[in-house]
């Protein structure tokens, strides 16, 4: 038989020779692991397979988590050059060491990556490296440099993610002209860099590279940033972030990125063409279902290559489910995770449970951005008659007190049952204050509910319980 790599099997009680499971979880990713762990804690005999050598899939290696090690480093960077002073720290002009800074930003990741292969030995998951494709009901073969395994399941659960969308004209190269992939791990700091997309991630890098010294143009076909978003926030968020060095072009179709000599030209309709050094493409995600034998062992998926699945997450082939990034519904990683929690139980017990109306986004700029539920544009598209309360951070104590009394607190209720349909926060740790309105929400909170909810004080949250008295328009302090 072929020897596959199998990191965790040294310790757990599973022989190489043992090739049939209760469950194949193909893709380690934020739902594919989850998934994986919990099938395990239910009683099945789990294996779990991964082509790349570090677990934790995309959002670990090179997305969510590299990311934010990422904006904390250039956070405290400028912070040092433009804020302590405000604060009686007096140093020196900060001095950049771009690569001890990429040095921590790995650190994290691996030591995150190693966390997760030790959670798959606690749990006595077998973990294969390699590229999986289906070989029909039941079977999985494993492809790795070592040779080729055959696994048996009763159920297979395809968790694989996504991968950054292309752009028509523009050629990627790996190196100047780059996703975020590429972003996340430049050697310099570019003298002039143009992110191609408004969104989430385009603004995080763009963030990150412009505190570090870069001057960032960002180019959307749309003429907002954020799409998305409710758009009241999102043009707050445009002001501040012009405000930070941010040049936005909205409205131009970027119809060419291509290298010049050392560097790089993006030609787009609607503005001049621009010369830079690096090119960051960042419009959307793909999920990754090509290659993985779908056609072949009868799963349909849909004109966006999304698998179709139902309720209970099962594909049109029988003992086959899907979570995550290759389903439709928004590409985030605790979106995947509770999917994967659920597909695991629904597996086992016959139920399980989603939210898919709590499920927060958020945007880790400065101040981050966090939202959760129906924006305005939604409910007035659905005719869904609403109050609001809107509480500003500038009234905020705790938010005088870090220096950061910028942003709002929006909160969207029910005209009729006062039930809150939606929560949008841009302001300090907004990112952490969006959890608090999507535990609400989950409870089926309404406004009186958070109003009535007594908030520490001096903190953040306060700003959330006066935005919900503002729905009754009896704020305190504001």
């Amino acid at each position: 038989m072929n020897s596959v790599r199998c990191p965790s099997t040294d310790s757990i009680a599973f022989k190489m020779s043992e090739t049939s499971f209760d469950l194949i979880v193909v893709g380690a990713g934020p739902g594919g692991y989850v998934a994986a762990i919990r099938a395990a804690q239910l009683g099945l005999k789990v294996a779990c397979i991964e082509k790349e050598s570090k677990l934790g899939g995309t959002c670990l290696r090179v997305g969510c988590i590299p990311s934010k090690a990422l904006l904390e480093s250039s956070q405290r960077f400028h912070d040092a050059g433009h804020v302590l002073a405000e604060h009686g720290v007096k140093v020196g002009a900060p001095e950049l060491d771009l690569g001890t800074m990429m040095k921590r930003k790995d650190k994290v990741v691996s030591t995150l990556a190693q966390g997760i292969k030790g959670l798959l030995k606690k749990n006595k998951i077998a973990h294969f490296e390699g590229h999986a494709t289906l070989k029909g009901k039941g079977a999985v073969e494993v492809e790795s440099i070592k040779g080729t395994e055959k696994l048996k399941a009763d159920k297979i659960l395809i968790a694989t993610g996504s991968h950054s969308a292309p752009l028509r004209g523009v050629e990627v190269d790996g190196d100047a002209i780059g996703t975020s992939t590429e972003a996340l791990a430049y050697g310099d700091v570019p003298k002039k860099l143009v992110v191609i997309g408004a969104g989430y991630i385009g603004l995080e890098l763009g963030s990150v590279w412009k505190r570090l010294g870069s001057e960032v143009i960002v180019l959307e076909y749309l003429d907002r940033i954020l799409p998305g978003m409710d758009s009241e926030i999102a043009t707050e968020a445009k002001k501040i972030l012009e405000g930070q060095g941010l040049e936005f072009r909205l409205g131009v179709k970027v119809t060419s990125a291509k290298r010049k000599g050392k560097g790089c030209i993006v030609e787009a309709e609607g503005t001049d063409p621009i010369e830079c050094d690096k090119v960051l493409l960042s419009v959307g995600r793909i999920p990754n279902t090509d290659n993985l034998g779908l056609d072949a062992a009868g799963v349909e998926t849909d004109e966006r290559g999304r698998i179709k699945v139902d309720d209970h997450f099962k594909t049109s082939a029988d003992g086959v489910y899907a979570i995550g990034d290759v389903i439709p519904g928004p590409m985030l990683a605790h979106k995947a995770e509770e999917e994967g929690v659920a597909c695991a139980e629904m597996m086992v017990k016959g139920y399980g449970h989603i939210d898919y109306n709590t499920i927060p986004g958020i945007a880790y700029t400065h101040p981050e951005i966090g939202t959760v539920g129906k924006n305005e544009e939604q409910l007035k598209e659905a005719k869904v008659a609403y109050r609001k309360g809107v509480f500003h951070f500038r009234a905020n104590g705790r938010a005088h007190a870090l220096g950061e009394p910028v942003g709002r607190v929006k909160i969207l209720a029910d005209e009729k049952t006062d039930r809150v349909l939606g929560v949008h926060i841009i302001g300090p740790h907004a990112g952490d204050l969006v959890n608090e309105a999507a535990m609400a929400m989950s409870y089926g909170a309404s406004a009186e509910d958070i109003a009535r909810t007594c908030q520490a004080h001096p903190t953040l949250a306060e700003a959330m319980k006066e935005a919900a008295m503002g729905v009754d328009g009896r704020m305190i302090h504001s």
